[in-house]
């Protein structure tokens, strides 16, 4: 039986790269290709294919969101999130949004190929690398939606009274909000917080 594949990027090169991968394939066919989270949620409702290989870094809709989406839609779809970001928060974020599994866009083609039919097939798929990266950072980190936005803002480099003005809170909150970051991730002070936040996928240098 034939796997059909759609694959969702915002890059042409690397939608380009992927369809004349899954070409090459015997048992694969491309049925679409899509440039946003918006058109692939779109294609997928319309095509229902077997797998999806999803980017998680994409306009108008982002591919967390859009996993999210088809599988609420369709419990039976099977997502690999595609991406070029290895932190543990990433995937865990990618695997909570409902993808069976997680790929890193410099794998070999052959790697891409093998998970490829082992979604189809219905197992999980987690390479080495990134089952690594899970047990590397056991238990997880649980940062709140303003733990993570004053990270970001202390990334970029502002100051504590900066951060107060853009969330709209005092100096002393902002320190309360440091302070408990700093202890969940077990950070000396805010700039190994930052790197730490960095290297893990808990923030990005694009965000």
């Amino acid at each position: 039986m034939t796997i059909r594949v759609l694959t969702a990027d915002d890059h042409p090169v690397v939608r380009t790269g992927i369809s004349a991968l899954v070409a090459g394939q015997p048992d694969m066919s491309l049925v679409a290709e899509a440039g946003d989270g918006l058109e692939a949620v779109a294609k997928y409702d319309e095509l229902l294919p077997d797998v999806v290989l999803m980017d998680l870094r994409m306009p108008r809709l982002d591919g967390i969101a859009a996993t999210r989406a088809i599988v609420a839609a369709h419990p039976d779809a099977r997502v690999i999130a595609v991406t070029s970001y290895e932190g543990d928060a990433d995937i865990y974020r990618a695997l909570d949004a409902g993808a069976c599994g997680y790929l890193i866009k410099d794998m070999l083609g052959s790697d891409v190929v093998g998970a490829i039919r082992t979604a189809a097939a219905g197992r999980r798929v987690i390479p080495p690398s990134v089952a690594g990266r899970l047990a590397e950072f056991t238990p997880r980190v649980e940062l709140t939606p303003r733990e993570i936005e004053v990270l970001r803002l202390t990334a970029k480099g502002l100051r504590n009274r900066d951060i107060a003005r853009v969330i709209g809170r005092t100096e002393e909150t902002v320190k309360v909000h440091l302070k408990h970051l700093m202890a969940k991730l077990g950070a000396e002070d805010r700039t190994e917080a930052v790197t730490q936040a960095l290297q893990r996928g808990i923030i990005h240098l694009d965000d």
